[in-house]
């Protein structure tokens, strides 16, 4: 006969205590599988990791390439095995690749697992560890164009400012220069200077992915399309006057002399301050949204999904927001009561709108696209491994495209003068036979106006959408614009015609005064 057991209770206790301990082994396995897999680049690129002197310890840093495999960063080593990490281009890829010392940045920051991660075979990684060989880091390839960020550097002098160029179709960055700025290759030594509280430079700002600033007029662009969106206005259709301005219940807004009253296309043409106050006040206070507090809700919508006052995304680290107010803002401000009025200069990119250069430049490129973009980016292929999809799929702000072929033609307007007044022309002149598209801005300052132009170019399968952001530069007209046009000419031809080359030189000669000093 079976003995029975003395303490069934117990037994199950243990089993249950068996189960727990099976379940939490399980989930360590799928957690550290999980780390691996997914947080594994987040961890080793993390600057406090302490690893990273192990796998630099091992591995050769990779090389960072431009687009056509031009070197643009690599480990050079000396006869006694001494490593050195040398930028050939010195500052004129300087945000744009980084620096791998005092900390990392640019492309070392955001390709810093790829670089220290090897594939060469396994066989050849275990002979050199046992002969004390380092193995190979895998090569970063970029999407920038040499020539193209040559052009740009050389362009922006010693101005300071930014210089952004894309493809519209993929989102590569193609160019991008931040001004004032450093070389990698004397980063360490100049550390002490670049950080010091009496520097007021910002050499290691990227203001392409970090600057701040109004957009200007460029942002007029925006505006249109959210006001076609919502019925407010019509391509042909209301008609608003300007006489010298936007005039409504003792407010002014001042604006230059042109024709008036104007429809869309003339208005963004000629950057018509009034056409766009008209807009947003009418907007603001349409009965249908029953409150300023809704309408701005809508409205703010509209410009986040068209890439303002979030992160686009981009890879490169360190990217900053901007700042798209919303009802809350203007409710805290005002204690609750304000309307168009109250926050009329944000209908032309000033007030408390503000952008980064790469949020200008992606609307250019979606403009050119004709309603979508696809996030930015600067790297183009690390081996075997695959872009992200958000570096691979479109994305669609919530504006029909009927409405963007409206806005094109309201920024060819502003090259080619078919409606009169035009603050483009000059990307004309410098890249005849080609049908620019373009949209000046003179973002309001403390100190002289900053010189705004975004762009994009042929009108009709664009190869190259630009912005341009310079302090201090005064009308967009005044240094946006030739940037912005005499870039579009190296890309699209391959490098400057003749007459260009002269411009290029001329345009050189100018100087913008900071404070004491000339730029």
């Amino acid at each position: 006969m079976k003995k029975a057991d003395p303490n069934p209770k117990a037994n199950r206790n243990i089993l249950k205590l068996v189960y727990v301990i099976v379940a939490l082994f399980l989930g360590l396995i799928a957690y550290m599988a999980y780390f691996l897999q997914v947080r594994g680049e987040d961890v080793i690129n993390n600057s406090y990791n302490a690893r990273l002197d192990s796998f630099a310890d091992r591995i050769i840093r990779g090389k960072i390439l431009a687009s056509d495999g031009t070197v643009l960063a690599e480990t050079q080593i000396d006869g006694d095995g001494n490593e050195t990490r040398v930028y050939p281009y010195g500052s004129v890829f300087d945000h744009a690749v980084g620096y791998s010392t005092k900390g990392k940045t640019g492309i070392e920051s955001l390709a810093n697992f790829f670089l220290l991660t090897s594939h060469v075979n396994l066989m050849e990684q275990a002979l050199n560890q046992m002969s004390g060989e380092k193995n190979l880091g895998d090569n970063v390839y970029t999407t920038l164009d040499p020539q193209l960020q040559q052009a740009a550097w050389d362009a922006l002098g010693d101005r300071r400012g930014a210089v952004i160029a894309m493809e519209p179709d993929t989102g590569k960055i193609l160019a991008m220069v931040s001004k004032p700025g450093y070389d990698p290759n004397t980063i360490a030594a100049d550390w002490e200077t670049l950080t010091s509280e009496e520097n007021d430079q910002g050499q290691l700002l990227n203001r392409v992915t970090q600057g701040m600033y109004p957009p200007g007029s460029t942002f007029k662009t925006a505006q249109a399309l959210t006001f076609l969106q919502e019925g407010i206005i019509h391509e042909d259709y209301p008609t608003f006057p300007c006489a010298h301005g936007f005039n409504h219940k003792g407010l002014h807004v001042g604006c230059h002399g042109h024709g008036s009253p104007l429809s869309l296309i003339p208005a963004i043409a000629t950057s018509c301050n009034s056409y766009f106050c008209w807009g947003l006040y009418r907007m603001f206070g349409d009965k249908k949204y029953g409150s300023p507090q809704n309408a701005i809700t809508v409205w703010k919508d509209h410009m986040v999904s068209q890439g303002f006052g979030y992160r686009l995304g981009t890879d490169l680290p360190g990217e900053q927001r901007g700042l798209i107010p919303n009802a809350k803002f203007y409710d805290k401000a005002y204690r609750g009561s304000w309307n168009g009025l109250t926050v009329i200069s944000i209908a032309i990119g000033q007030g408390e709108i503000l952008a980064t250069p790469l949020q200008i430049a992606n609307l250019g490129a979606t403009i050119a696209n004709r309603g979508h973009f696809i996030t930015p980016h600067i790297v183009k292929e690390i081996q075997d491994n695959e872009l992200d999809s958000i570096y691979r799929n479109p994305r669609y702000p919530t504006i029909d495209r009927e409405y963007y072929e409206m806005v094109v033609k309201g920024m060819r307007a502003a090259v080619d003068g078919s409606t009169g007044s035009a603050t483009c022309r000059m990307a004309g002149a410098i890249l005849p036979g080609v049908e620019v598209c373009g949209k000046t801005g003179t973002a309001q300052n403390r100190g002289k106006d900053h010189s705004v132009f975004m762009g994009f170019a042929p009108m009709d399968n664009p190869k190259i959408a630009i912005a341009v952001y310079v302090e201090n530069g005064g009308f967009g007209a005044t240094y946006g614009v030739p940037i912005g046009a005499m870039m579009m000419d190296q890309y699209l031809h391959g490098k400057l015609s003749p007459e260009n080359e002269i411009r290029a030189e001329e345009f050189s000669n100018r100087v913008i005064l900071y404070g004491d000093e000339e730029r």
